[in-house]
């Protein structure tokens, strides 16, 4: 249970509204939002990125040697 003024929960409310969330998903990605910028939760979109870079670098054939 979160309790919150009833004065934020309509800002959110709004803002999710605007952003095509509800108010739980609005206050999840705020909240995860907040804690990736403080470093306390790990950025792991960023993670799986360098993984899918690495795959891609060693699936690329060389191409020098058909030269």
């Amino acid at each position: 249970m979160l309790r919150i003024d009833e004065a934020t929960f309509r800002a959110i409310a709004a803002w999710a509204d605007e952003e095509f969330r509800s108010v739980n998903g609005q206050l999840e990605w705020v909240i995860t939002k907040a804690l990736r910028e403080a470093g306390r939760l790990p950025d792991l979109r960023r993670d799986s990125e360098k993984k899918e870079l690495k795959v891609d670098d060693k699936e690329t054939p060389n191409t020098s040697a058909n030269i």
